[in-house]
């Protein structure tokens, strides 16, 4: 029998809360952990930009169609979140939506798609206008789509 590959290891989100919720939700392959708030979130990993690290995030998410859509708000902060940071230098990433894991392609929004795709997330989570207001910076619109 020849061996099976090895598993990548996953590291995720530092921050306390986000990282007990990723837990949650790895843990229960999706069943506690994918409402939060009454909002659905997904499991997002991306490959480390400059580690090349497998990096795990829980994030809110919206759909349009088949795709799944995504806001790299970080709260209105002046800087970019490092998962956007990372998808965009590489564009594979893996998502897991339940207890579904799916290999996927992300990118951000061109201006001619975003806005509808920004009202429909807004609708989801208000805040996100409000985010926008907060910072100089343009909070991307990330489309993730299976491959």
């Amino acid at each position: 029998m020849a061996p099976q590959p090895q598993e990548e290891e996953v590291v995720d989100n530092p921050t306390g809360w986000v990282a007990k919720h990723v837990r949650r939700y790895v843990e229960t392959d999706g069943r506690s952990g994918h409402r939060w708030y009454g909002k659905d979130t997904l499991l997002l990993t991306t490959r480390g930009r400059k580690s090349g690290t497998l990096r795990r995030t829980a994030l809110l998410y919206g759909q349009d169609g088949d795709r799944y859509l995504l806001v790299a708000s970080n709260g209105g902060a002046p800087k970019h979140p490092c998962w956007y940071l990372n998808l965009v230098e590489h564009p594979e990433v893996k998502v897991q939506v339940g207890a579904e894991k799916f290999a996927a392609r992300a990118r951000t929004a061109t201006a001619e798609e975003k806005p509808p795709l920004w009202r429909l997330m807004a609708s989801i989570w208000p805040d996100y206008d409000r985010y926008q207001k907060r910072t100089s910076r343009e909070i991307p619109l990330v489309i993730v789509e299976r491959v």
